[in-house]
């Protein structure tokens, strides 16, 4: 999230971002933990911390770089997304404030990096987070004093479910979905992204790519999007599954696999606010059918309606159980359930859309500019793309393994991906504006 203040405030810039993330440690006790347990079969468990603070790097870079308008690029890429968070030290995120000097009396400008481990935050853990520490920052330079009360302490996120999904009731949904699951993986026969090479689980190393929508193209989008009766995300689903489908050459209809994390903080028994940290999205695969030549709004209307059709049934909701259930219990055995779902698992792409988010142009002093969203990928996957819609653009990132998908690949498809969606908007004939729901 980039700001904008007068010149020569870099160190002050600092200062601030390094107070507001005191205050934000003490405002949420996941903040304030770190993790438990070893490989000899110990059960794993937060464990709280005291008196240890969230990092922060700060990075100061002239304004003649050639690189001064994309270094938050760089760090993500060649920093945050490269270097682990130590989840048995702790704390679990850690922070970057990036100053990009300006000209003689231009402005400076300041970019925040928040990168949180999954274990305590979701995308929207992480935008929530940014945007309150952005605020509190904001508060401190008016000279106000932000409250610094601990907020409540949730249980497991399988503790919250509604109470027809806990229990014996749970296990039963969850087979009954995972039966589900297989039947049509074996009828439809759908397709992943074939990796370029095996990469070992120690090696694996999350890259990105950043690409985006201008506001005519989102406005455009928008406007095909309810015409044709399909969400936003349906439509870069869509786009996706198009890239993989030509870089595989396929030539007769063919199923393919793309996995959307559903949020479902308001379906709990308790409900979860957006801005209570935590992990609350789970991801389920839709095999969507490509037909080489058709428009693509077919396949981008069958994912929405897929993925509406399923949060009615609550299928996201009985996945939750399956770590519980059927993952490992502690480090030591989870090398064969990694190897399941990365191998014959039921996906390798995926797409996790927030959404629209209306952040304020300005907080306190200062002007608001962008918002980003990477994901790092976790021990199972290809390419897990992000999307979120502010400030009248939409920024879609692709995050994908070095090795398993070279770069040169992972440009490629970016750049295919763009481009059947840029094809399917510009084709497509005038009709009446709107704006859909640019989440699920």
């Amino acid at each position: 999230m980039p700001w904008t203040t007068r010149s020569g405030s870099g160190s002050r810039c600092w200062r601030t971002s390094c107070a507001a993330l005191e205050v934000l440690q003490a405002r949420h006790p996941l903040l304030r933990v770190a993790i438990s347990g070893d490989d000899g079969g110990a059960p794993t468990a937060f464990r709280p911390l005291a008196g240890q603070p969230i990092p922060l790097r700060y990075v100061q870079v002239p304004a003649a770089a050639p690189d001064a308008d994309t270094r938050w690029e760089h760090e993500v890429d060649e920093h945050e997304l490269a270097e682990g968070i130590d989840w048995r030290t702790g704390p679990l995120l850690r922070a970057v404030a990036i100053t990009r000097e300006g000209a003689e009396r231009a402005e400076d400008v300041h970019d925040l990096l928040l990168t949180t481990s999954h274990c305590i935050a979701d995308g929207m853990t992480g935008l929530s987070l940014l945007r309150e520490w952005a605020d509190i920052a904001a508060q401190l330079t008016d000279g106000q004093e932000p409250a610094t009360t601990s907020r409540r302490a949730l249980p497991a996120a399988e503790d919250l479910l509604p109470r027809h999904l806990r229990g014996q009731a749970g296990d039963s949904a969850l087979a009954a979905l995972m039966r589900r699951d297989e039947e049509q993986r074996g009828r439809l026969r759908p397709r992943r992204i074939t990796p370029s090479q095996p990469v070992p689980f120690p090696l694996r190393r999350t890259r990105m790519v950043h690409r985006s929508l201008t506001i005519e193209e989102l406005r455009l989008l928008v406007r095909a999007c309810r015409r044709h009766d399909a969400t936003v995300h349906g439509a870069l689903a869509a786009a996706m599954v198009t890239a993989v489908a030509q870089e595989t050459g396929a030539q007769q209809p063919t199923h393919f696999s793309i996995g959307s994390p559903l949020d479902f903080r308001s379906d709990l028994d308790l409900a979860v606010s957006h801005d209570e940290v935590g992990s609350y999205a789970a991801s389920l695969p839709t095999h969507v059918r490509y037909q080489p030549g058709a428009p693509l709004w077919g396949m981008a209307r069958a994912i929405s309606q897929d993925l509406a059709d399923r949060r009615q049934r609550e299928e996201h909701l009985a996945l939750v159980n399956l770590l519980d259930q059927a993952g490992p219990k502690t480090s030591a055995d989870g090398e064969a359930f990694m190897r399941y779902m990365d191998e014959p698992g039921p996906l390798n792409l995926t797409l996790s859309n927030l959404g629209r988010h209306d952040f304020p142009d300005r907080m306190g002093p200062w002007r608001m500019s962008d918002t980003q969203l990477v994901a790092g990928i976790s021990v199972t996957g290809a390419i897990v793309a992000t999307a979120i819609t502010t400030h009248g653009q939409l920024a879609w990132n692709f995050s994908y393994v070095d090795g398993i998908v070279p770069t040169p690949r992972a440009h490629a498809f970016a750049d295919a991906s763009l481009q059947a969606l840029r094809s399917a908007i510009s084709s497509d004939a005038p009709g009446t504006p709107g704006i859909p729901d640019t989440g699920h």
